[in-house]
Protein backbone atom coordinates (compact mmCIF):
# COMPACT_ATOMS: atom_id res chain seq x y z
CA UNK A 1 0.00 0.00 0.00
CA UNK A 2 1.25 3.71 -1.01
CA UNK A 3 1.84 6.09 1.71
CA UNK A 4 -0.65 8.97 1.48
CA UNK A 5 1.24 12.40 1.60
CA UNK A 6 -1.05 15.67 3.24
CA UNK A 7 -0.09 18.58 0.85
CA UNK A 8 -0.85 20.91 3.64
CA UNK A 9 1.02 19.06 6.70
CA UNK A 10 2.54 21.06 8.86
CA UNK A 11 4.44 17.75 10.74
CA UNK A 12 7.93 18.48 10.85
CA UNK A 13 8.45 15.50 9.50
CA UNK A 14 10.68 15.11 6.08
CA UNK A 15 8.52 13.89 3.38
CA UNK A 16 9.83 12.04 0.55
CA UNK A 17 10.87 14.82 -2.56
CA UNK A 18 10.53 13.79 -6.10
CA UNK A 19 13.57 13.77 -8.40
CA UNK A 20 14.47 16.65 -10.36
CA UNK A 21 13.11 15.95 -13.77
CA UNK A 22 9.38 15.51 -11.97
CA UNK A 23 9.40 18.11 -9.73
CA UNK A 24 10.26 20.36 -12.53
CA UNK A 25 6.87 19.12 -14.83
CA UNK A 26 4.62 18.94 -11.30
CA UNK A 27 5.36 23.22 -10.92
CA UNK A 28 2.25 25.04 -11.93
CA UNK A 29 1.82 28.25 -14.09
CA UNK A 30 1.41 30.41 -11.02
CA UNK A 31 4.62 29.66 -9.83
CA UNK A 32 6.43 30.35 -13.06
CA UNK A 33 4.78 33.92 -12.85
CA UNK A 34 5.86 34.41 -9.03
CA UNK A 35 9.77 33.42 -10.13
CA UNK A 36 9.30 36.13 -12.94
CA UNK A 37 8.22 38.87 -10.99
CA UNK A 38 11.07 38.00 -7.52
CA UNK A 39 13.42 37.82 -10.90
CA UNK A 40 12.59 41.52 -11.96
CA UNK A 41 12.45 42.73 -8.33
CA UNK A 42 15.79 41.09 -7.07
CA UNK A 43 17.26 42.50 -10.47
CA UNK A 44 16.47 46.29 -9.26
CA UNK A 45 17.00 45.41 -5.93
CA UNK A 46 20.25 44.16 -6.23
CA UNK A 47 21.49 46.92 -8.85
CA UNK A 48 21.08 49.07 -5.86
CA UNK A 49 21.70 47.15 -3.12
CA UNK A 50 24.83 45.60 -4.28
CA UNK A 51 26.67 48.10 -4.87
CA UNK A 52 25.30 51.20 -2.49
CA UNK A 53 28.18 50.44 0.11
CA UNK A 54 30.36 51.99 -2.52
CA UNK A 55 28.06 54.84 -3.44
CA UNK A 56 27.69 55.82 -0.01
CA UNK A 57 31.43 55.65 1.23
CA UNK A 58 32.70 57.31 -2.81
CA UNK A 59 34.03 60.35 -2.75
CA UNK A 60 31.06 63.21 -3.53
CA UNK A 61 34.45 64.35 -6.20
CA UNK A 62 33.33 60.93 -7.83
CA UNK A 63 29.73 61.14 -7.62
CA UNK A 64 29.48 59.34 -4.08
CA UNK A 65 27.84 61.02 -1.06
CA UNK A 66 31.50 60.87 0.67
CA UNK A 67 30.18 59.29 3.96
CA UNK A 68 32.75 57.50 6.21
CA UNK A 69 31.60 53.70 7.38
CA UNK A 70 30.06 54.41 11.02
CA UNK A 71 27.60 56.29 8.82
CA UNK A 72 27.25 53.66 6.04
CA UNK A 73 26.44 51.76 9.54
CA UNK A 74 23.37 53.63 10.54
CA UNK A 75 22.09 53.56 7.00
CA UNK A 76 22.64 49.84 6.61
CA UNK A 77 21.08 49.38 10.00
CA UNK A 78 18.03 51.32 9.29
CA UNK A 79 17.45 49.64 6.36
CA UNK A 80 17.91 45.71 7.43
CA UNK A 81 15.17 46.74 10.49
CA UNK A 82 12.81 48.09 8.52
CA UNK A 83 13.01 45.57 5.51
CA UNK A 84 13.02 42.59 7.98
CA UNK A 85 10.76 43.42 10.82
CA UNK A 86 7.92 44.95 8.76
CA UNK A 87 6.72 41.13 7.23
CA UNK A 88 7.17 39.32 10.60
CA UNK A 89 4.19 40.92 11.94
CA UNK A 90 2.39 41.88 8.53
CA UNK A 91 3.04 38.81 6.74
CA UNK A 92 -0.61 37.73 7.76
CA UNK A 93 -1.83 40.91 6.27
CA UNK A 94 -1.44 39.20 2.82
CA UNK A 95 -3.24 36.02 3.92
CA UNK A 96 -6.47 38.23 4.82
CA UNK A 97 -6.58 40.75 1.81
CA UNK A 98 -4.95 39.15 -1.10
CA UNK A 99 -1.27 38.29 -2.32
CA UNK A 100 -1.99 40.37 -5.17
CA UNK A 101 -2.77 43.48 -3.45
CA UNK A 102 -0.06 43.52 -1.39
CA UNK A 103 2.35 42.51 -4.49
CA UNK A 104 0.84 45.94 -6.39
CA UNK A 105 1.55 48.60 -2.95
CA UNK A 106 5.22 47.12 -2.61
CA UNK A 107 6.06 47.63 -6.24
CA UNK A 108 4.75 51.16 -5.95
CA UNK A 109 6.49 51.79 -2.13
CA UNK A 110 9.62 50.66 -3.87
CA UNK A 111 9.32 52.48 -7.29
CA UNK A 112 9.22 55.75 -4.79
CA UNK A 113 12.23 54.65 -2.43
CA UNK A 114 14.33 54.72 -5.75
CA UNK A 115 13.35 57.79 -6.84
CA UNK A 116 14.02 59.49 -3.62
CA UNK A 117 17.71 57.77 -3.59
CA UNK A 118 18.25 59.37 -7.05
CA UNK A 119 16.66 62.69 -6.64
CA UNK A 120 18.15 63.64 -2.90
CA UNK A 121 21.85 62.57 -2.92
CA UNK A 122 22.75 63.38 0.53
CA UNK A 123 22.96 61.58 3.74
CA UNK A 124 19.56 62.23 4.77
CA UNK A 125 17.80 61.57 1.41
CA UNK A 126 19.48 58.31 0.99
CA UNK A 127 18.32 57.28 4.02
CA UNK A 128 14.91 58.07 3.75
CA UNK A 129 15.32 56.00 0.11
CA UNK A 130 16.27 53.13 1.89
CA UNK A 131 13.62 53.05 4.67
CA UNK A 132 10.57 53.38 1.41
CA UNK A 133 12.19 50.88 -0.47
CA UNK A 134 12.99 48.65 2.40
CA UNK A 135 9.17 49.20 3.27
CA UNK A 136 8.43 47.95 0.19
CA UNK A 137 10.51 45.09 -0.46
CA UNK A 138 9.39 44.27 3.41
CA UNK A 139 5.60 43.97 2.12
CA UNK A 140 6.36 41.93 -1.04
CA UNK A 141 8.07 38.74 -0.16
CA UNK A 142 5.02 37.41 2.10
CA UNK A 143 2.58 37.80 -0.72
CA UNK A 144 5.05 36.10 -3.74
CA UNK A 145 6.69 33.74 -0.99
CA UNK A 146 2.97 32.80 0.53
CA UNK A 147 2.24 32.28 -3.57
CA UNK A 148 5.15 29.85 -3.71
CA UNK A 149 4.18 27.71 -0.71
CA UNK A 150 0.28 27.55 -1.81
CA UNK A 151 1.03 26.92 -5.34
CA UNK A 152 3.39 23.77 -4.26
CA UNK A 153 3.05 20.31 -2.18
CA UNK A 154 5.28 18.73 0.45
CA UNK A 155 6.61 16.27 -2.69
CA UNK A 156 8.19 18.73 -4.73
CA UNK A 157 8.32 21.90 -2.50
CA UNK A 158 12.43 21.14 -2.55
CA UNK A 159 12.81 21.71 -6.17
CA UNK A 160 10.26 24.34 -6.03
CA UNK A 161 12.42 26.43 -3.52
CA UNK A 162 15.30 25.53 -5.44
CA UNK A 163 14.43 26.70 -8.68
CA UNK A 164 12.55 30.22 -7.14
CA UNK A 165 15.90 30.64 -5.36
CA UNK A 166 17.66 30.35 -8.65
CA UNK A 167 15.11 32.99 -10.37
CA UNK A 168 16.17 35.12 -6.94
CA UNK A 169 19.74 34.71 -8.13
CA UNK A 170 19.34 35.59 -12.28
CA UNK A 171 18.16 39.07 -11.05
CA UNK A 172 20.48 39.23 -8.28
CA UNK A 173 23.28 38.96 -11.42
CA UNK A 174 21.78 41.02 -13.45
CA UNK A 175 20.86 44.03 -11.09
CA UNK A 176 24.70 44.37 -10.39
CA UNK A 177 26.08 44.19 -13.73
CA UNK A 178 23.44 46.53 -15.21
CA UNK A 179 24.82 48.81 -12.08
CA UNK A 180 28.65 48.28 -13.02
CA UNK A 181 27.94 50.00 -16.50
CA UNK A 182 25.34 52.85 -15.10
CA UNK A 183 27.45 53.88 -12.37
CA UNK A 184 30.49 54.54 -14.64
CA UNK A 185 28.18 57.29 -16.63
CA UNK A 186 26.47 58.46 -13.49
CA UNK A 187 25.56 57.48 -10.08
CA UNK A 188 22.04 58.48 -9.88
CA UNK A 189 21.18 56.70 -13.43
CA UNK A 190 20.96 53.21 -11.07
CA UNK A 191 18.77 54.49 -9.23
CA UNK A 192 16.47 56.21 -11.75
CA UNK A 193 16.70 52.83 -14.14
CA UNK A 194 15.73 50.36 -10.98
CA UNK A 195 13.08 52.34 -10.29
CA UNK A 196 12.07 51.83 -14.36
CA UNK A 197 12.45 47.94 -14.08
CA UNK A 198 10.35 47.28 -11.37
CA UNK A 199 8.36 48.97 -12.70
CA UNK A 200 7.77 45.80 -15.34
CA UNK A 201 6.00 43.79 -12.51
CA UNK A 202 3.11 45.46 -13.16
CA UNK A 203 2.67 44.26 -16.08
CA UNK A 204 3.19 40.53 -15.08
CA UNK A 205 0.47 40.94 -11.82
CA UNK A 206 -2.09 41.09 -15.27
CA UNK A 207 -1.15 37.44 -15.94
CA UNK A 208 -0.69 36.58 -11.98
CA UNK A 209 -3.71 34.56 -10.59
CA UNK A 210 -3.77 33.78 -6.66
CA UNK A 211 -4.38 30.57 -5.58
CA UNK A 212 -6.44 30.08 -2.93
CA UNK A 213 -8.29 33.34 -3.72
CA UNK A 214 -11.50 32.02 -3.48
CA UNK A 215 -10.93 29.78 0.00
CA UNK A 216 -9.19 33.37 1.41
CA UNK A 217 -12.95 35.16 0.51
CA UNK A 218 -14.98 32.82 1.41
CA UNK A 219 -13.32 32.74 4.75
CA UNK A 220 -13.24 36.59 4.68
CA UNK A 221 -17.43 36.89 4.06
CA UNK A 222 -17.80 34.41 7.35
CA UNK A 223 -15.53 36.78 9.45
CA UNK A 224 -17.94 40.06 8.44
CA UNK A 225 -20.64 37.63 9.04
CA UNK A 226 -19.69 36.86 12.60
CA UNK A 227 -19.53 33.16 11.77
CA UNK A 228 -16.17 32.90 12.34
CA UNK A 229 -14.07 34.78 14.74
CA UNK A 230 -10.59 35.97 13.94
CA UNK A 231 -7.98 36.79 16.47
CA UNK A 232 -5.69 39.93 15.26
CA UNK A 233 -2.54 39.44 13.84
CA UNK A 234 -0.33 40.60 16.10
CA UNK A 235 -1.89 38.39 19.27
CA UNK A 236 -1.49 35.35 16.49
CA UNK A 237 2.07 35.67 15.67
CA UNK A 238 3.45 36.17 19.31
CA UNK A 239 1.22 32.77 19.65
CA UNK A 240 2.94 30.93 17.09
CA UNK A 241 6.53 32.00 18.47
CA UNK A 242 6.24 30.45 21.69
CA UNK A 243 6.38 26.80 19.49
CA UNK A 244 10.14 25.73 20.43
CA UNK A 245 10.57 24.34 17.21
CA UNK A 246 10.19 28.18 15.70
CA UNK A 247 11.82 30.13 18.90
CA UNK A 248 14.99 27.88 18.25
CA UNK A 249 15.10 28.16 14.67
CA UNK A 250 15.07 32.16 15.28
CA UNK A 251 17.59 32.18 17.33
CA UNK A 252 19.90 29.62 15.49
CA UNK A 253 19.01 31.19 11.91
CA UNK A 254 19.78 35.04 13.76
CA UNK A 255 23.58 33.80 13.98
CA UNK A 256 23.53 32.18 10.46
CA UNK A 257 22.24 35.41 8.97
CA UNK A 258 24.93 37.82 11.13
CA UNK A 259 27.57 35.96 9.13
CA UNK A 260 26.05 35.44 5.77
CA UNK A 261 24.96 38.96 4.66
CA UNK A 262 28.34 40.50 5.36
CA UNK A 263 29.32 39.00 1.55
CA UNK A 264 26.99 41.72 0.72
CA UNK A 265 27.54 44.26 3.22
CA UNK A 266 31.25 44.04 3.65
CA UNK A 267 32.65 42.26 0.54
CA UNK A 268 32.01 45.07 -1.80
CA UNK A 269 34.43 47.48 0.52
CA UNK A 270 37.10 45.09 1.07
CA UNK A 271 37.20 43.90 -2.85
CA UNK A 272 37.53 47.32 -3.74
CA UNK A 273 40.09 48.59 -1.12
CA UNK A 274 42.19 44.83 -1.12
CA UNK A 275 41.62 43.02 -3.74
CA UNK A 276 43.76 43.84 -7.00
CA UNK A 277 41.20 42.14 -9.17
CA UNK A 278 43.25 42.97 -12.82
CA UNK A 279 45.42 39.30 -11.39
CA UNK A 280 41.96 37.72 -12.79
CA UNK A 281 41.84 39.75 -15.92
CA UNK A 282 45.95 38.91 -16.78
CA UNK A 283 44.54 35.39 -15.60
CA UNK A 284 41.86 34.80 -18.32
CA UNK A 285 42.45 37.63 -21.37
CA UNK A 286 46.63 37.89 -20.89
CA UNK A 287 48.55 41.21 -19.78
CA UNK A 288 46.24 43.55 -21.56
CA UNK A 289 43.13 42.63 -20.60
CA UNK A 290 40.29 42.87 -22.84
CA UNK A 291 38.26 44.84 -25.37
CA UNK A 292 35.47 42.67 -25.48
CA UNK A 293 31.50 44.10 -24.52
CA UNK A 294 30.67 40.80 -23.75
CA UNK A 295 33.16 39.95 -21.48
CA UNK A 296 33.22 43.72 -20.00
CA UNK A 297 29.42 43.30 -19.34
CA UNK A 298 29.20 39.48 -18.12
CA UNK A 299 31.63 39.66 -15.94
CA UNK A 300 30.63 43.21 -14.42
CA UNK A 301 33.97 44.97 -15.53
CA UNK A 302 35.74 48.68 -15.97
CA UNK A 303 35.37 50.19 -19.36
CA UNK A 304 38.91 50.14 -20.51
CA UNK A 305 38.61 45.82 -19.64
CA UNK A 306 41.46 45.82 -16.91
CA UNK A 307 39.88 44.53 -14.36
CA UNK A 308 36.89 43.76 -12.57
CA UNK A 309 34.50 45.70 -10.24
CA UNK A 310 34.17 44.55 -6.91
CA UNK A 311 30.17 44.21 -7.87
CA UNK A 312 31.51 42.17 -10.52
CA UNK A 313 33.92 39.77 -8.33
CA UNK A 314 30.78 39.57 -5.87
CA UNK A 315 28.18 38.72 -8.78
CA UNK A 316 30.05 34.98 -9.40
CA UNK A 317 28.13 34.29 -5.97
CA UNK A 318 24.75 35.01 -8.46
CA UNK A 319 26.06 33.63 -11.26
CA UNK A 320 26.71 30.24 -9.95
CA UNK A 321 23.35 30.06 -8.06
CA UNK A 322 21.49 31.01 -11.31
CA UNK A 323 23.29 27.99 -13.22
CA UNK A 324 23.63 25.02 -10.44
CA UNK A 325 20.59 25.64 -7.70
CA UNK A 326 18.73 23.11 -8.92
CA UNK A 327 20.76 20.68 -9.51
CA UNK A 328 21.96 21.19 -5.40
CA UNK A 329 18.43 21.42 -4.27
CA UNK A 330 17.54 18.39 -6.08
CA UNK A 331 20.65 16.69 -3.54
CA UNK A 332 19.81 18.66 -0.48
CA UNK A 333 16.18 16.97 -1.31
CA UNK A 334 18.28 13.71 0.11
CA UNK A 335 19.04 15.56 3.10
CA UNK A 336 16.81 16.07 6.34
CA UNK A 337 16.43 19.91 6.31
CA UNK A 338 18.57 21.05 9.27
CA UNK A 339 21.32 18.88 7.75
CA UNK A 340 21.33 21.09 4.76
CA UNK A 341 21.10 23.90 6.43
CA UNK A 342 24.10 22.84 9.02
CA UNK A 343 26.18 22.16 6.17
CA UNK A 344 25.31 25.09 3.90
CA UNK A 345 26.53 27.47 7.38
CA UNK A 346 29.48 25.47 7.94
CA UNK A 347 30.58 25.93 4.19
CA UNK A 348 30.11 29.68 4.24
CA UNK A 349 31.86 30.32 7.50
CA UNK A 350 34.84 29.01 6.23
CA UNK A 351 34.53 31.00 3.23
CA UNK A 352 34.94 33.94 6.03
CA UNK A 353 38.70 32.28 7.39
CA UNK A 354 39.99 32.01 3.79
CA UNK A 355 38.95 36.03 3.12
CA UNK A 356 40.56 36.71 6.71
CA UNK A 357 43.76 35.31 5.24
CA UNK A 358 44.49 36.37 2.04
CA UNK A 359 43.22 38.71 -0.45
CA UNK A 360 44.64 37.15 -3.38
CA UNK A 361 41.98 37.72 -5.80
CA UNK A 362 42.14 33.79 -7.27
CA UNK A 363 41.61 32.80 -3.26
CA UNK A 364 38.96 35.24 -3.13
CA UNK A 365 37.06 33.51 -6.04
CA UNK A 366 37.46 30.16 -4.43
CA UNK A 367 35.76 31.40 -1.26
CA UNK A 368 32.95 32.83 -3.32
CA UNK A 369 32.35 29.59 -4.82
CA UNK A 370 32.38 28.03 -1.41
CA UNK A 371 30.04 30.51 -0.17
CA UNK A 372 27.49 30.01 -2.80
CA UNK A 373 27.28 26.39 -2.30
CA UNK A 374 26.73 26.85 1.67
CA UNK A 375 24.04 29.71 0.48
CA UNK A 376 22.86 26.67 -2.02
CA UNK A 377 22.11 24.44 1.00
CA UNK A 378 21.10 26.68 3.84
CA UNK A 379 18.89 29.93 2.52
CA UNK A 380 16.37 27.87 0.66
CA UNK A 381 15.72 24.88 2.68
CA UNK A 382 15.12 27.97 5.56
CA UNK A 383 12.08 28.94 3.07
CA UNK A 384 10.93 25.39 2.75
CA UNK A 385 10.81 24.07 5.91
CA UNK A 386 9.12 26.90 7.25
CA UNK A 387 6.78 26.94 4.77
CA UNK A 388 6.06 23.06 5.64
CA UNK A 389 5.39 23.34 9.45
CA UNK A 390 3.38 26.33 9.02
CA UNK A 391 -0.86 25.69 9.56
CA UNK A 392 -2.33 25.64 6.07
CA UNK A 393 -3.61 29.30 6.79
CA UNK A 394 -0.57 30.76 7.90
CA UNK A 395 1.49 30.20 5.18
CA UNK A 396 2.11 33.33 4.58
CA UNK A 397 2.85 34.74 8.02
CA UNK A 398 5.12 31.82 8.24
CA UNK A 399 6.72 33.17 5.75
CA UNK A 400 7.03 36.62 7.31
CA UNK A 401 8.39 35.09 9.87
CA UNK A 402 11.20 34.09 7.86
CA UNK A 403 12.43 37.74 8.15
CA UNK A 404 12.82 37.94 12.12
CA UNK A 405 15.74 36.06 11.86
CA UNK A 406 17.11 37.41 9.64
CA UNK A 407 16.06 40.92 10.96
CA UNK A 408 18.19 39.90 14.21
CA UNK A 409 21.08 38.74 12.24
CA UNK A 410 21.10 40.98 9.35
CA UNK A 411 20.75 44.48 11.60
CA UNK A 412 23.45 43.81 14.02
CA UNK A 413 25.67 42.66 11.47
CA UNK A 414 24.41 45.83 9.04
CA UNK A 415 26.01 48.32 11.94
CA UNK A 416 28.79 45.84 13.27
CA UNK A 417 30.18 44.96 9.88
CA UNK A 418 31.07 48.23 8.38
CA UNK A 419 31.74 49.51 12.13
CA UNK A 420 34.67 46.78 12.54
CA UNK A 421 35.74 47.51 8.78
CA UNK A 422 35.91 51.11 9.42
CA UNK A 423 38.31 50.52 12.41
CA UNK A 424 40.17 47.49 11.55
CA UNK A 425 40.02 47.24 7.39
CA UNK A 426 39.17 50.14 5.56
CA UNK A 427 42.04 51.53 3.46
CA UNK A 428 40.48 54.92 3.62
CA UNK A 429 40.94 55.52 7.50
CA UNK A 430 44.42 53.23 7.50
CA UNK A 431 45.46 55.90 5.03
CA UNK A 432 44.60 58.75 7.23
CA UNK A 433 46.46 57.15 10.29
CA UNK A 434 49.63 56.53 8.08
CA UNK A 435 49.24 60.27 6.92
CA UNK A 436 49.62 61.35 10.37
CA UNK A 437 52.30 58.52 10.94
CA UNK A 438 53.95 60.39 8.12
CA UNK A 439 53.93 64.08 9.35
CA UNK A 440 50.83 65.37 8.38
CA UNK A 441 48.76 66.90 10.76
CA UNK A 442 45.44 66.00 12.10
CA UNK A 443 44.29 68.72 11.15
CA UNK A 444 45.56 68.81 7.50
CA UNK A 445 44.35 64.82 7.30
CA UNK A 446 40.85 66.02 8.38
CA UNK A 447 40.70 68.59 6.00
CA UNK A 448 40.79 65.55 3.29
CA UNK A 449 37.45 64.81 1.38
CA UNK A 450 36.22 61.48 2.24
CA UNK A 451 36.96 58.90 -0.21
CA UNK A 452 40.25 60.64 -1.31
CA UNK A 453 43.03 59.99 1.76
CA UNK A 454 44.80 56.98 0.12
CA UNK A 455 45.12 59.01 -3.24
CA UNK A 456 46.61 61.81 -0.97
CA UNK A 457 48.99 59.16 0.35
CA UNK A 458 49.93 57.97 -3.10
CA UNK A 459 51.16 61.18 -4.18
CA UNK A 460 52.80 62.03 -0.98
CA UNK A 461 55.24 58.67 -0.98
CA UNK A 462 55.56 58.19 -4.78
CA UNK A 463 54.47 54.79 -4.75
CA UNK A 464 52.26 52.95 -7.27
CA UNK A 465 48.99 52.26 -5.83
CA UNK A 466 49.54 48.48 -6.07
CA UNK A 467 52.86 48.68 -3.94
CA UNK A 468 51.21 50.91 -1.33
CA UNK A 469 48.41 48.69 -1.23
CA UNK A 470 50.31 45.38 -0.13
CA UNK A 471 52.48 47.51 2.44
CA UNK A 472 49.21 48.91 4.09
CA UNK A 473 47.23 45.12 3.68
CA UNK A 474 50.58 43.24 5.75
CA UNK A 475 50.97 46.06 8.24
CA UNK A 476 47.36 46.40 9.73
CA UNK A 477 45.01 43.35 10.50
CA UNK A 478 42.46 44.15 8.08
CA UNK A 479 40.47 40.21 8.31
CA UNK A 480 39.75 40.76 12.00
CA UNK A 481 36.15 41.50 10.26
CA UNK A 482 35.83 38.13 8.99
CA UNK A 483 37.37 36.52 12.07
CA UNK A 484 34.67 37.53 14.00
CA UNK A 485 31.89 36.93 11.46
CA UNK A 486 33.48 33.25 10.85
CA UNK A 487 33.15 32.75 14.52
CA UNK A 488 29.32 33.51 14.92
CA UNK A 489 28.93 31.02 11.73
CA UNK A 490 30.50 28.47 12.92
CA UNK A 491 28.67 28.47 16.01
CA UNK A 492 25.72 28.29 14.09
CA UNK A 493 26.14 25.34 12.26
CA UNK A 494 26.59 23.36 15.38
CA UNK A 495 23.67 24.78 16.70
CA UNK A 496 21.96 23.36 13.47
CA UNK A 497 23.05 20.47 13.73
CA UNK A 498 22.39 19.73 17.01
CA UNK A 499 18.58 20.98 16.22
CA UNK A 500 18.18 19.33 13.56
CA UNK A 501 18.70 15.74 16.19
CA UNK A 502 16.11 17.63 18.45
CA UNK A 503 13.85 17.61 15.41
CA UNK A 504 14.47 14.19 13.79
CA UNK A 505 13.63 12.63 17.89
CA UNK A 506 10.02 14.81 18.01
CA UNK A 507 8.98 13.80 14.73
CA UNK A 508 9.36 10.17 15.54
CA UNK A 509 7.08 10.15 18.77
Amino acid sequence: MSEQVDDHSTSARDVKQLGIFAGLTSLSYVFWVCGGMEMIERLAYYGVRTSSSLYITDAKSRGGLGLVESQLGVIFLVWALVQTFVPVFTGGISDRIGYKQTIFASTVFKIIGYLIMGFFPTYAGFLLGAVVLAFGTGIFKPGIQGTVVKSTNRQNSSIAWGVFYQTVNIGGWLGPLVAVQLRQLSWDLVFFVCAAIISINFFLLLIYKEPGKEERLAHRAKVREGSVKENSLFKESLKEFTRPILLWYMVLFSAFFFMLYALWDVGPLYFRDWVDTSVIVKGLFGENGTDSGFWIGVLGMSKDGSRLFPEGLLNLNAMLIMLVCFLVAGWSAKLKAANSMAIGAFLASSTMLLFASSNFAWIIVVGILIFSIGEMLSSPKANEYLGNIAPADKKAMYLGFVNFPIGIGWAAESFLGPYLYGKFGSKEQISRATLEAQGMSATEVDKIPVGEAFETLVSMTGQSATQLTEQLYAANNVGVVWYVLSAVGFISAFGLYQYGRWIYRISQD
